[in-house]
């Protein structure tokens, strides 16, 4: 069966937070995975990371990452100096990643979040300067085992990677057995016109993983996206890859202001409504790989 797993900030407001906490109540409520920010690891000596590990293995918790590039780091930047730094911030993530065994990385980590203020009338410049980019740190993720997932994410958090069609054809130019596709259906509902034809264009070899979240934000089955399109077309292509759910439910924090959540989704978010919350997303999806025989 597909490994699924959780996001962390599904109850964090801020990025950075007790991982080990949200490690084992992950393994208590039943998931295979916790994905969190990568940024957090440049601020942890290496034992720490090494202990995080340890704590996730002790519970058959797999660690996996993702990132929202900070624009100081911009990787697309057509200012030299901010790209050749946000190279050396990224590979220096993937070699932190390696001290702790991990081996995924995905998100907007082909370009800063958000788009450029000098954005004229084409992105070509961007899109060749994050290509550029790439093809230095995709050696470093060589390196270290770790597949970097580029993510195809709505108009308003990238200029660059929109559309599973895009998301091919940059992973075509860095040319890495290293490299694949993330789709997320939160902005696969924005931006594709069949979230099942974006599936099935991409296939099973190079889609690396899968965020589900509904279209509002908030768990699988609590919104307007067809989950039968969606778990009909994963079986289709037969992934069985992570699936990893990627709600943002509170306003307020650092998660707040940058996922644009500015009132709060469920009833009461205090911790013990959101472990609910995640009880039933986890016995959903486990429902919708059991329909079409991926369980």
């Amino acid at each position: 069966m597909n490994k699924l797993g959780i996001f962390m900030n599904f109850w964090e407001k801020g990025w950075a937070a007790d991982h080990k906490k949200y490690i084992k109540k992950a393994a208590d409520i039943g998931f295979d995975i916790l994905e969190f920010q990568a940024q957090p690891l440049l601020e942890m000596s290496d034992d720490h990371i090494r202990e995080l590990r340890k704590t996730a293995d002790d519970v058959g918790i797999e660690l996996t990452y993702s990132l929202g590039l900070d624009r100081r780091y911009d990787v697309s930047s057509l200012d030299e100096t901010v790209r050749t730094g946000g190279v050396k911030y990224l590979q220096n993530i993937i070699r932190k990643m390696e001290v702790g065994g991990g081996t995924l990385l995905s998100g907007v980590s082909y370009a800063g979040w958000g788009t450029p203020d000098d954005m004229q009338d084409t992105k070509k410049p961007y899109w060749d300067q994050s290509v550029k980019s790439m093809r230095e740190i995709i050696k470093v993720a060589e390196d270290c085992g770790v597949t970097y997932c580029v993510e195809a994410v709505n108009r308003f958090e990238t200029c660059l990677i929109n559309t599973a069609k895009e998301a091919l054809a940059y992973i075509e130019e860095i040319d890495s057995k290293n490299i694949g596709v993330l789709l997320d259906t939160y902005h696969m509902n924005i931006e594709e016109d069949s979230i099942g034809d974006a599936i099935r264009l991409v296939g099973a070899d190079r889609l690396k993983s899968f965020h589900t979240g509904d279209n509002n934000r908030r768990a699988p089955g609590r919104g307007h996206i067809n989950w039968d399109e969606v778990f009909g077309a994963l079986s289709e292509i037969g992934y069985t890859g992570r699936i990893v759910s990627e709600p943002f439910v509170m306003q307020g924090g650092e998660v707040g202001r940058d996922i644009h959540v500015y009132r709060d989704l469920i009833e009461n978010p205090c911790e013990e409504a959101i472990d609910a919350e995640a009880k039933y997303l986890l016995e959903f999806e486990k429902a919708m790989l059991k329909k079409y025989n991926m369980a």
